[in-house]
């Protein structure tokens, strides 16, 4: 194997470790405060210890984990307060991006803005006995929902800002859907968003917006260590 061949192929291990490592940290494998040796990642992952490093290391930059001195690595406990300013960013974002799809200032082609919408409406605007209660599949289309929202304006800055603010709070938003009453909640909310959108309803849409998003943000906040535990299980 040549050096450009080797070197390549350490990147594309420890991109590996990264996503493994972040998905169990995302999903709560790995917990708030747990503590865990470079070893055991390697022995759960199969993989050897510098690409395994090499992403922990990264994680720790993103704000994820921290190395304790000749003592292994920690997750890092949720910052809400970091949570709370990302969460105001994202309420500017979305209550902008439908104030424009009211207002009909449409940045993008507006065919693909109606398509975005009319997904939107097939998936949330159906009666209850058509409702899926998957907590998984939920959280993926909330998340959704709001980013289709943002893309539907056809803003593309306004997009890419919205996907790495979404990206940096997927972690606690999920716990959003731990029980069935916050997903029917959501289905109710979403689908009044959306009929005040289509009816262009600029104001209305506004306070609808920033008003789930508050919602859910002050479920999250309610969680417990207990809770969090429980979450393995989702």
């Amino acid at each position: 194997m040549s050096l450009v061949e080797s070197k390549s192929n350490r990147k594309i291990l420890a991109e590996e470790a990264y996503e493994r490592i972040r998905y169990e940290l995302f999903n709560f494998l790995l917990l708030p405060g747990d503590r865990f040796t470079e070893q055991q990642l390697c022995d759960r992952l199969s993989v050897s210890r510098t690409p395994v490093r090499q992403a922990l290391f990264r994680l720790q930059q993103e704000g994820h984990v921290e190395v304790l001195f000749r003592n292994g690595w920690r997750v890092l406990p949720i910052d809400f307060k970091k949570f709370d300013a990302l969460y105001d960013f994202r309420i500017l974002i979305e209550t902008e991006a439908a104030q424009r799809l009211c207002e009909g200032r449409i940045s993008g082609d507006i065919a693909v803005s109606n398509q975005l919408l009319q997904e939107l409406v097939d998936f949330w605007l159906v009666p209850k006995a058509s409702r899926i209660y998957d907590a998984p599949a939920v959280s993926r289309q909330d998340e959704e929902f709001h980013c289709m929202i943002v893309a539907a304006a056809g803003n593309p800055v306004m997009q890419n800002t919205h996907r790495e603010i979404t990206e940096r709070i997927r972690v606690i938003r999920k716990l959003d859907f731990t029980y069935q009453p916050r997903i029917d909640a959501t289905y109710d909310e979403h689908a009044r968003i959306l009929k005040a959108i289509l009816d262009k309803r600029s104001e209305q849409a506004r306070l609808l917006l920033k008003a789930h998003i508050e919602s859910s943000q002050i479920e999250v906040r309610k969680l417990t260590l207990h809770q969090l535990h429980l979450a393995r299980e989702i």
